[in-house]
């Protein structure tokens, strides 16, 4: 039984290392393609690169974004990181969940760095 042990060992090296992450990514693909589907034009989005603005139209493999009024750049579709919804909660592309609005979390942080409670 111990001269099974190392293959053991590298039976589950290989699933931690190699097998975890291809589902985590996998994963990650599926909720960035939902993202996707779920764009249409008038949607408030946020970029990667953090700059917001309205879905204005799509080209192919990219969309155009409303950054402000009369202004519309085009961007890459991967470039879109969240779907930000009218009460302020966001569809993450990453989590793959609706995030709830700012002042609706629990545990903020205020700008002196203080753990701020949730007011009513």
């Amino acid at each position: 039984m111990e001269q099974f042990f190392p293959l053991i060992l590298l039976v589950l090296a290989f699933a931690l290392l190699i097998v975890l992450p291809a589902r985590q990514r996998k994963k990650m693909a599926a909720n960035a393609q939902k993202l996707q589907e779920s764009l249409s034009v008038g949607t408030p989005v946020m970029l990667t690169s953090g700059l917001h603005g309205t879905v204005a139209g799509f080209g192919e493999g990219t969309v155009d974004i409303e950054i402000a009024p009369g202004v519309v750049a085009t961007f890459a579709r991967p470039a879109v990181m969240e779907v930000r919804t009218p009460d302020g909660a966001v569809l993450d592309a990453q989590a793959g969940e609706v995030v709830p609005p700012r002042d609706e979390r629990t545990g903020l942080v205020d700008g002196d760095g203080d753990p701020t409670e949730r007011r009513a």
